[in-house]
């Protein structure tokens, strides 16, 4: 059998030095570009989500009629949810949070975004109820705690 080298990148054992690097601090300016990340996010999967449901499902007006975009709304639709797959990426924090804990973070600002922009790509057809104001204040108090929990 062949010895493998250890990588000590990879050790399961932090040194020093990995504990030092690893270590994220939240600033103003972290929490700002953040949210800002997140909102970007939340657009670009919602826009370029409702663009690929506007041409399958379409959309319903005022009247309660529906009606179905081209195809090409469903293209660049596509294209947009590709992209919006790199923008969490760009987290301040995703270095020591990682996948996860970026992800359900961005859940709450995805939940309130939907309701919102819903709105404003739909008008009163999806105008947010009580329930869906209570929900989404819920679910933004759930991001704060993910996000800023003491000890991390």
């Amino acid at each position: 059998m062949e010895a493998v080298a250890e990588d000590p990148s990879f050790s399961s054992q932090p040194t020093n030095d990995d504990d030092e690097k690893d270590v994220f601090h939240w600033t103003a300016l972290a929490i700002v570009q953040s949210i800002v990340i997140f909102i970007i996010a939340g657009i670009a999967e919602i826009l370029g989500g409702w663009l690929v449901w506007a041409t399958i499902k379409g959309v319903r007006d005022a009247e309660g009629i529906t009606h179905k975009r081209p195809w090409y709304y469903a293209l660049c639709g596509s294209l947009i949810l590709v992209a919006y797959g790199f923008i969490p990426c760009l987290q301040p924090s995703a270095s020591t949070d990682g996948f996860g804990r970026i992800y359900a973070a961005y859940g709450g600002y995805f939940i309130v975004l939907s309701f919102l922009l819903a709105w404003a790509l739909e008008g009163n057809a999806s105008k947010p109820d009580v329930g869906d104001l209570v929900g989404g204040g819920i679910a933004i108090a759930g991001v704060f705690v993910i996000m800023f929990w003491p000890g991390r």
